[in-house]
């Protein structure tokens, strides 16, 4: 009987310390999942913000906001150590295709920063935002070209409503064209914006594919740190042709109509933003999926229009009004298809070995 009962007490053991550390995983998850989705939600919102500021105010360098958009990636260097364990050296697990196909990604996504500059120096960020719902469009099909993610009527519906947004919105320039912009110029930034929706919806499930063959949030820390340094150094290079460090120094000393001090606050503002941006992005692609990252994304555009309004006055017409609101629905029905099939799936499979049931 002692040793049954010393039995008892082992297994008994065991399945707490088994129930103690899957809610410990569980709980690490979610609080990771809401750092991450924090640091997306503050980053997106800011950085549109802050770079229509830098034109706004008298900045005229596409190539300088392109900069800025991945030069901060330095800052994400503590962040390998604070999550690398004792037991794993910080980029211990890469090898040549990672580090190739992250070089790769990463001039991709200066390609997409440039195109987000020339679409943000002309259009009002209200807008612009509402341009980039497009990329759910990109984000779903390609998705299930890359990864096989499965298309189903959640997500179908939310881009066909998020496709219309665009759409009325395009239609409905003329009204929302700032004042001695020319039509050609309006056009230059709606279709740049577009492109750059194109490229950050390949970035997306590429990125998903390349998360499969990591373990830790530490490597994905590490792969930003490696894909931001290569747009940088295309960037640079850019910089350097156009003369955006001189230009960067010019501006500095005159340019920038609010003074010295705004200027490098600004700049260096934007710098830390787009890193909260991007780096809650790859921690939502790793943590969830690509799709999923990209409808997180495009609910916070409905926000980035409201700030636009409150900022900078953009004009809140009829068009941009319904087009924010079919961003909203199209969210909403895609959140309220995967709460049910949640639900489903949750109510389908059995309670683990261990664990209570009703």
């Amino acid at each position: 009987m002692v040793l049954v009962d010393e039995s008892m007490a082992l297994v008994d053991e065991s399945i707490h310390h088994q129930k103690h550390n899957r809610e410990r995983d569980t709980m690490h998850y979610k609080v990771l999942l809401i750092v991450n989705y924090v640091f997306l939600l503050v980053g997106s919102v800011s950085s549109s913000l802050l770079s229509k500021f830098y034109f706004v105010h008298g900045g005229s360098s596409r190539w300088v906001a392109t900069w800025v958009q991945c030069a901060g990636f330095p800052l994400l260097i503590p962040a390998v150590y604070a999550f690398s364990s004792t037991e794993r050296r910080p980029f211990a697990g890469f090898n040549l295709p990672i580090v190739s196909l992250s070089v790769v990604i990463g001039l991709m996504l200066g390609v997409n920063n440039l195109l987000i500059s020339w679409g943000t120096s002309y259009l009002p960020v209200s807008t612009s935002s509402l341009v980039l719902a497009s990329q759910l469009v990109f984000v779903l099909f390609l998705s299930a070209i890359i990864v096989r993610q499965k298309i189903t009527f959640a997500n179908l519906n939310c881009v066909v409503l998020l496709t219309l947004a665009a759409v009325l919105l395009a239609l409905d320039s003329s009204s929302d064209k700032p004042e001695g912009l020319t039509k050609a110029k309006y056009f230059v930034g709606f279709f740049c914006t577009i492109g750059a929706a194109l490229l950050f919806a390949l970035y997306l499930p590429l990125v998903e594919k390349l998360y499969r063959n990591v373990d830790c949030y530490a490597m994905v820390v590490e792969m930003q740190v490696v894909m931001q340094a290569a747009a940088t150094v295309l960037a640079t290079v850019g910089m350097a042709i156009d003369g955006g460090f001189s230009g960067m120094k010019k501006e500095s000393q005159g340019g920038f109509n609010l003074g010295s001090k705004a200027y490098v606050m600004t700049v260096g503002l934007n710098v830390v933003t787009w890193q909260l941006c991007f780096i809650g992005t790859a921690g939502m692609v790793f943590l969830t999926t690509s799709v999923t990252s990209g409808i997180c994304s495009t609910a916070l555009m409905a926000v980035n229009v409201i700030a636009g309004v409150l900022a900078y006055g953009d004009h809140m017409g009829g068009s941009k009004a319904v087009s924010t609101v079919l961003c909203v629905w199209g969210f909403s029905s895609y959140v309220y298809g995967m709460y049910v099939k949640t639900k489903r799936v949750t109510e389908e499979v059995p309670p683990e070995i261990g664990t209570e049931s009703d």
